[in-house]
């Protein structure tokens, strides 16, 4: 009797096993398998849009433009400056700047004018 339930313990265990092993995948494992490679493209451009921005904002502070309330959003080499500064003329400067760096292609200039303590 014992023997006859661990033959059937062992038939069903190992039954079960083949089933898992030839379960079909679905074409939703079949897209994961590329997932990896476009992530790792989507992170490139990620770190290559924050580098842009990076170098973006040390240009405009070498160029003497106040960055502290300038935010830099980078995509595929179009730029956009946005946010505020306290003299006028730093709004056409940042830019002028911002063409100049290597990596833009177009640059939207979002910048307002913000008189100091507001």
């Amino acid at each position: 009797m014992k023997l006859t339930n661990t033959l059937k313990f062992v038939s069903t265990a190992l039954i079960v096993a083949a089933s898992i092993n030839a379960w079909p995948q679905s074409t939703e494992s079949a897209a994961t398998s590329t997932a990896p490679a476009a992530e790792g493209s989507a992170k490139a451009t990620r770190q290559a849009n924050r580098a842009l921005s990076k170098n973006v904002l040390r240009a405009l502070s070498k160029g003497g433009v106040t960055t502290s309330r300038i935010n830099i959003i980078a995509k595929g080499g179009a730029v956009t400056l946005a946010g505020s500064v306290t003299d006028a003329s730093h709004i056409d400067k940042a830019t002028e700047i911002a063409k100049t760096v290597p990596g833009v292609t177009s640059v939207k200039n979002a910048l307002t004018l913000k008189e100091a303590g507001q």
